[in-house]
């Protein structure tokens, strides 16, 4: 009887023994994958461009667009503008190869709605950034921020890639259709990846 009750107890703490073991192996399992979620960390996509002058303008400049946790962010910063308010719009191709600019086709419009004001509940076009201001050594900076860009994402109502940023000479009114009149284009870069 000894001797069933000495193996009865050797079993029951081998089996004790072996369920703390495998509950300490899981935590350490659980531990690990906590661990290697909190180590994957998405890094910001960053693209930047440089400017380049049209129609006999010397207006230069960089554009950098930095997305992160699906908010875009676009700093620009210029140089050789006339003192005053311009108009910054995306236009919906890359492409900065004429001489006034206009190879980039209008602004960049994908859900069909009238040219405003960014945020109008009338209706904007995705490329109606707004006016900025030049002080008078001609020198300007833009700061734009939207939920309602991406940089290369699958939805070509979102997608900045193909298009192109221009500056203008004039004032975006808001109200003409369909580019808010604001002048000649002065400054163009392709966003091209």
């Amino acid at each position: 009887m000894k001797k069933l009750q000495a193996i009865t107890l050797g079993l029951i703490l081998t089996m004790s023994f072996s369920c703390k073991q495998a509950k300490k192996d899981a935590e350490e399992t659980t531990s690990e994958e906590v661990v290697e979620e909190v180590i994957e960390v998405v890094e910001p996509t960053k693209i930047s461009f440089e400017m380049e002058p049209k129609n006999d303008s010397n207006v230069a400049g960089e554009v950098t667009f930095t997305e992160d946790n699906g908010q875009v962010v676009m700093k620009a910063t210029f140089s050789g503008l006339s003192e005053g308010e311009h108009a910054i719009h995306l236009h919906e191709k890359a492409d900065c190869s004429s001489a006034d600019g206009t190879s980039t086709g209008g602004h960049w419009n994908p859900t069909f709605q009238p040219h405003g004001k960014w945020g109008a509940e009338e209706g904007y076009h995705k490329g109606d950034i707004g006016n900025f201001v030049a002080d008078a050594e001609g020198n300007a900076t833009v700061d734009f921020a939207t939920g309602e860009w991406c940089i290369g994402c699958d939805d070509e109502n979102k997608n900045i890639l193909g298009k192109a940023v221009i500056v203008h000479q004039g004032v975006d009114d808001y109200t003409s259709q369909p580019s808010g009149d604001a002048g000649a284009r002065v400054s163009c870069t392709g966003i091209i990846q």
